[in-house]
């Protein structure tokens, strides 16, 4: 029997400037940034101190490159308050928020198949 339906590509222009799919790697890929979204996802608001000891592995230049990436890119806000000492909380914007189904998605994915 042949299949004549199709499916959606993931991408019409592979690997280009209008694939969505590169563009959210582009995004939150890499070694880091998922576990920074996870750990801000699972309390809300999040000091860069418990985001540190939360992430094992992560050096402070990396958690510093990639909360300040994830800010300019519209996934996590960052609010500081005007205390001594400095005090710095991140949560998740409203738009990352829509993101987590698909990452616990592909979480179940990984428990089922990897």
């Amino acid at each position: 029997m042949k299949k004549t339906e199709k499916h959606e590509p993931l991408c019409e222009d592979i690997a280009g400037r209008d694939c969505g799919l590169k563009r959210i790697i582009d995004k939150i890929g890499g070694k880091w940034k998922i576990m920074i979204l996870c750990v801000i996802d699972k309390n809300d608001i999040v000091r860069y101190g418990e985001l540190r000891r939360s992430i094992h592995g992560i050096t402070n230049t990396m958690l510093a490159n990639s909360l300040k990436e994830l800010e300019t890119d519209g996934l996590v806000e960052r609010k500081q308050y005007d205390e001594m000492p400095v005090r710095v909380e991140y949560n998740l914007t409203e738009k990352t928020k829509s993101l987590i189904p698909i990452l616990l998605d592909l979480k179940k994915w990984g428990e089922d198949n990897l």
